[in-house]
């Protein structure tokens, strides 16, 4: 066996468990876990998409982003309960520092799932299971909400093995235990094959993991491009990325929304674009670096992706510039569409002291020392007081309030 083991710890249900805990916590006698339910959308008019759902409610064959009106046409007596995402910081900022003093070496992944390496710590437990089982179950006991753990000698097994049978349980999926474990499994259960990929696989005759794991290599790339190399990979139980406790110098800093109603205006998605634009720039001027190119991307409600980029005239860190070009970005791209998600991300990143060498011919507007201290406050009093702590008149009824995550 391996002496090198790897964690996937995620939580079940994150947003669901976290809500229902809450509720419980105010007196709430009605435990959302237990019933059918789900996290997302507008109670009232029952708009917007599925965030989470409960296991009863995924008995009724309710999918995590699937329209909230048709979750309730599957179920009528659905109880549905809106996001707190502040709520969710807070109860995913406790279970990383627990987990942190088991052991340091940590990579969080999302706001809900971390990877954990296991080896630094294997003197401590008979085995890798026992310590699995051992953190599950405290996990439980101090914070009330479940997690499953998986464990492989692989990152991407790791992924996979938690995300079998559901909830608060330990799965393994070693590289040896694949063709038994992981081949049989429909080709859509596979760490990121997502639903476009899947139907083109489909189409191949490749219906299950196994079938994509023992495909023709030059086949799957010319249809799917080195997504399809990657794919196939995966279904070998390729991977020989590690946990990364600190993060790497990134190429590019984004954040993207998915959101809690389709937006039909292109007033709805500017709001969306300027609360994603503070997001962007604030972490640029946090690790001092300053971004060259601009890129927005739209999800439809039809699931089709699209998106665009430009090179800045000059590197940027000014919210306002970012918001600028993620619009003019957003208007070639709309076609109309109801649109389900709107990202922002940045790339060609430069630090802020690097001298930049310019064209003579190039006339670039600078930053306003006005705006350069608006954006340095705003940024001094999230740091103290909570990214919620102030808003712009203008986002207050945004419809950016759904989940989000950072690149």
């Amino acid at each position: 066996m391996t002496d090198h083991i790897i964690f996937h710890i995620d939580v079940n249900s994150a947003f669901l468990s976290w809500t229902a805990l809450t509720r419980l916590r105010q007196g709430d006698s009605l435990d959302l876990r237990e019933i059918p339910s789900i996290i997302g959308g507008d109670m009232a008019k029952r708009h917007g998409v599925v965030l989470a759902k409960s296991i009863p409610a995924k008995a009724y064959g309710i999918t995590t982003g699937e329209p909230v009106v048709n979750a309730f046409r599957k179920c009528p007596n659905l109880v549905s309960a809106a996001p707190d995402h502040a709520m969710y910081e807070q109860m995913s900022h406790s279970l990383m520092q627990y987990l942190s003093g088991i052991c340091p070496d940590i990579e969080k992944v999302s706001i809900d799932e971390c990877y954990m390496d296991y080896t630094p710590i294997a003197s401590k437990y008979t085995s890798p299971e026992a310590a699995a089982h051992q953190i599950k179950d405290e996990v439980y006991k101090r914070f009330g909400f479940t997690v499953n753990v998986g464990i492989s000698d692989r990152k991407v097994l790791a992924k996979m093995a938690s995300d079998f049978k559901k909830p608060n349980l330990v799965h393994t999926l070693y590289s040896w235990e694949i063709q038994e474990k992981m081949w049989p499994m429909p080709v859509s259960s596979l760490f990121m094959c997502g639903h476009s990929s899947a139907e083109t696989l489909h189409k191949l005759g490749i219906l299950t993991i196994g079938e994509l794991a023992q495909a023709d290599l030059q086949i799957l790339e010319s249809h799917l491009k080195s997504h399809g190399i990657t794919l196939w990979k995966y279904a070998n139980g390729e991977d020989s990325a590690e946990v990364l406790p600190e993060p790497v110098k990134a190429k590019g800093i984004g954040n993207s929304t998915t959101l809690s109603a389709d937006v039909i205006t292109r007033e709805e998605a500017c709001k969306v674009l300027l609360w994603l634009a503070e997001s962007v720039g604030k972490r640029l001027r946090t690790s001092g670096q300053l971004a060259s190119q601009v890129c927005t991307e739209i999800k439809y409600n039809t699931f089709k992706s699209v998106s665009h980029q430009a090179l800045l005239t000059a590197p940027t860190a000014s919210t306002e510039i970012i918001y600028h070009n993620a619009c003019i970005l957003f208007d070639e791209l709309w076609d109309g569409t109801p649109i389900r998600l709107l990202g922002i991300r940045t790339t060609k990143l430069v630090a802020e002291d690097e001298p930049i060498q310019l064209n003579l011919f190039d006339y670039i507007a600078p930053v306003s020392e006005k705006q350069k201290r608006l954006d340095a406050a705003l940024d001094s009093i999230r740091n103290r007081y909570g990214k919620d702590s102030i808003k712009r008149g203008s986002l207050l009824d945004s419809p950016a309030h759904s989940e989000h995550w950072d690149h």
